[in-house]
C-alpha cells in the first residue's frame, strides 16, 4: 500500500514519516508566515505567496479564486467579489499629501529632545545625501528626517557634512548651496538623534523586548545610520520609492506604513516566538524522534518556531 505523508503547512508529500520530521526540523515553519488564503499553504515570504497565487507557475486553483475575491495590495483571500471591492479601498492606503513634503522642507523641526521617556515607541528614520570627494561619488548626509507613527515629523533638519560637498545631486536631493549655510553640525544631530532613540536607556542593555529604546523604522538603515556615524542594537531596527527629487519624509512615512502594516497581522500569541528561545531549543531534539514520527502534521506544526523575529510581537 502507498502510504504518504503531507506536512500541515506546505502541502508538501513525503514517503517516510522520518522524512517529514527532517523537513520540519530545518523549515522554521511557523504561524507567523504568510499563508494562502485558500489552500492554507506557508509560505516564507509574501513574495513566494504572490508568485503561489499570481506568479508564472500558479497553483491553478488557487489563481481562479484569487482572482475573484482575492486583495492584490495585502494578498487577503475575501469572501465575495463585493468584500473585496470594500477591502482593497481601505487596503490601499493614500499617497502622500504633498503640502506635507513642502512643510518638511521648511527645516523647523529641530528641537529634538528625549522628553522623559514620554514619546512614540516607533519612530522612522531617514536621510538624503549629497555627493563628496574628488569625484563627489562619496555619500555624506545633508537632510535627515524622523517621524512617529502617526506620519507627524519629530524632527526634521539639513545637516553640515564634515567634508567638502562636491555635488549636491540636486535633481534627486533638491538640495542646494544655501541649504547647507546654516545647517546643523552632523555631530549634533547625531546626539540627538542617538539620545532620542536610547530614551535614556544605556545603549549596552537595550535589547529586543521591553526597555525605553524606541524601534526604529527605515529603507536601507545600515547606510543612513553610517553617513549619522550613529551605531544603534539590531534588535531594535525593522524593514531593511520615488521619482524626482526626494523627501527624506516620504521615505520614512512609506517605511512606517510597511511597518504598521505588517505589526497589526493577526498571528497567535506566543510568549517565546523564536526557534533560538531556550523554551524551544529541544522541540526537535534527536532524542525525541520517535516521539515526533508518532505526532500528527499539525501537532509537530504547533510546536515549531520561526528562525526570525515577526513584527507582529512588537508592543
Amino acid at each position: 500500500m502507498d502510504c504518504r505523508f503531507e506536512t500541515a503547512e506546505t502541502r508538501r508529500q513525503f514517503n517516510k514519516v522520518e522524512h517529514l520530521v527532517d523537513h520540519i526540523k530545518i523549515s522554521y515553519h511557523s504561524v507567523h508566515e504568510p499563508t494562502c488564503g485558500v489552500c492554507r499553504k506557508h509560505c516564507r515570504s509574501f513574495e513566494s505567496l504572490r508568485e503561489h497565487l499570481i506568479g508564472p507557475l500558479p497553483k491553478q486553483e488557487c489563481r481562479e479564486i484569487f482572482a475573484n475575491r482575492g486583495c492584490k495590495f495585502c494578498l487577503k483571500v475575501l469572501d465575495s467579489p463585493n468584500s473585496r471591492r470594500i477591502h482593497q479601498q481601505k487596503c490601499q492606503l493614500n499617497g502622500l499629501n504633498g503640502i506635507c513634503g513642502r512643510f518638511s522642507n521648511l527645516g523647523i523641526r529641530d528641537n529634538l529632545t528625549i522628553g522623559g521617556g514620554r514619546g512614540p515607541q516607533v519612530v522612522a528614520l531617514a536621510c538624503k545625501m549629497v555627493g563628496g570627494g574628488s569625484d563627489g561619488s562619496l555619500d555624506l548626509c545633508a537632510r535627515v528626517c524622523l517621524i512617529d507613527e502617526n506620519e507627524n515629523i519629530i524632527f526634521h533638519s539639513y545637516v553640515t557634512p564634515p567634508i567638502p560637498v562636491t555635488n549636491y545631486r540636486y535633481e534627486t536631493t533638491g538640495i542646494r548651496h544655501e541649504y547647507l549655510r546654516d545647517a546643523m553640525p552632523l555631530k549634533l544631530v547625531q546626539r540627538k538623534i542617538q539620545e532620542f532613540l536610547c530614551n535614556g536607556e544605556p545603549m549596552w542593555t537595550i535589547r529586543s523586548r521591553g526597555g525605553k529604546a524606541r524601534i526604529l523604522v527605515g529603507h536601507g538603515l545600515d547606510h543612513d545610520l553610517a553617513s549619522l556615524q550613529i551605531e544603534y542594537p539590531t534588535p531594535k531596527i525593522r524593514y531593511d520609492i520615488q521619482t524626482g527629487i526626494q523627501d527624506p519624509y516620504d521615505d520614512c512615512v512609506a517605511a512606517m506604513r510597511l511597518y504598521m502594516r505588517m505589526r497589526t497581522q493577526i498571528h497567535k500569541i506566543e510568549d517565546y516566538p523564536l526557534a533560538s528561545d531556550p523554551q524551544n531549543r529541544n522541540n526537535f531534539a534527536s532524542w525525541r524522534q520517535s516521539e515526533l514520527e508518532r505526532m500528527s502534521p499539525e501537532q509537530m506544526l504547533d510546536i515549531s518556531r520561526s528562525d526570525y523575529y515577526c513584527w507582529c510581537m512588537d508592543p
